[in-house]
């Protein structure tokens, strides 16, 4: 088997935006929050907006795409409810930013995009709360020309921070499976999804390519049962409920994954050829590993620090260290000092 837990070490890194482009990010997220609250000062001054950032950036699960793109959800909230309908302050959040980039707003669903041609997008969802201080109480999001539905991101974001592990495990296997999706040539489940999907099944390992590869399993298991992932906060909604990809589609890259992390894991004994397994799947950004048995050379130096740290090591007249003729040396601790 090949323990390619380093190379997910590796790619986990790779996944994360430039500094540049984080900067940049920043700048355009707090230039749309100046521009809206410029707009509503001069255009409709009974409402002033408040913001709070949302979604993967805040919980630590943003990866940059194939295409090196990334995304970044940014709340606008009113206080208390507004006699304007929702749509109507979509419309104006639009207005308010509709000449920031080359190209205009798209006005979604659920929010207004702006898009930064081949660099990232800032989505700006719009929220409502009759109280500003009721903690109980949740938002409301403003849904295009429709009514007004409950939606809590803090509450998700609390429920996320509770469930995650210390070691960060499960904010990788989301960033893992959100560059897997990324990955497909078809619609796949969106980040939101597969987050709460890892987080419901994830099956936590010191390493990390058996506890991707045991999660995979436990989401086909679930999702072949009952297709559906339920929201564990407000609204509490399925989110696979109007997926519009194709579940087949979804089922058969999900197999050939698992069916080749299983010979990576069980099977392939050069870490290379592993590592290309994987790489077939997650990506660009997935680096390949070492042309040899990684693990039968990890074994080898296993032996030989037993050997230093039990006193049995020995030096032959060719500086190698072996246990049965040459120069003996005293046991060692492992550690400085005196």
């Amino acid at each position: 088997m090949s323990n390619c837990h380093n190379l997910f070490q590796t790619f986990n890194r790779e996944l994360n935006i430039k500094p540049t482009k984080k900067k940049s990010l920043m700048t355009s997220r707090d230039n749309l929050r100046d521009e809206i609250r410029d707009y509503f000062k001069k255009n409709h001054s009974d409402y002033i907006p408040f913001f709070r950032g949302q979604g993967s950036y805040s919980l630590g699960t943003m990866i940059r795409t194939k295409d090196d793109t990334c995304d970044l959800d940014n709340g606008v909230y009113f206080f208390p409810k507004p006699s304007a309908t929702g749509t109507a302050l979509q419309g104006w959040v639009w207005d308010a930013v509709e000449d920031v980039t080359s190209v205009k707003p798209q006005h979604r669903q659920r929010c207004i995009r702006v898009v930064y041609v081949n660099d990232y997008h800032i989505d700006l969802p719009v929220y409502y709360k009759s109280s500003k201080t009721d903690d109980n109480e949740k938002p409301h999001i403003a849904v295009k020309n429709d009514e007004w539905s409950k939606s809590d991101p803090k509450e998700f974001s609390d429920w996320f921070y509770d469930v995650k592990d210390a070691n960060g495990q499960l904010v990788r296997i989301v960033r893992y499976l959100k560059a897997w999706c990324d990955n497909r040539s078809k619609k796949m489940p969106n980040g939101l999804t597969m987050t709460v999907l890892a987080a419901q099944q994830i099956v936590y390992n010191d390493r990390d390519d058996i506890c991707l590869r045991d999660t995979l399993k436990k989401i086909r298991t679930s999702l072949k049962a009952d297709w559906s992932c339920v929201m564990p906060t407000t609204p509490k909604d399925d989110l696979l409920e109007n997926f519009g990809g194709s579940k087949d589609y979804f089922f058969e890259s999900l197999q050939a994954l698992i069916e080749d992390a299983d010979i990576a894991i069980d099977s392939e004994k050069n870490q290379l050829k592993a590592s290309k397994l994987w790489k077939k799947h997650l990506g660009s950004y997935y680096p390949e590993g070492e042309d040899k048995d990684v693990d039968k050379q990890e074994s080898k130096l296993s032996l030989i620090a037993a050997s230093i740290l039990t006193g049995k090591a020995k030096l032959d007249d060719q500086g190698i260290i072996q246990e049965k003729t040459g120069v003996g040396h005293l046991p060692h601790k492992n550690f400085g000092g005196q």
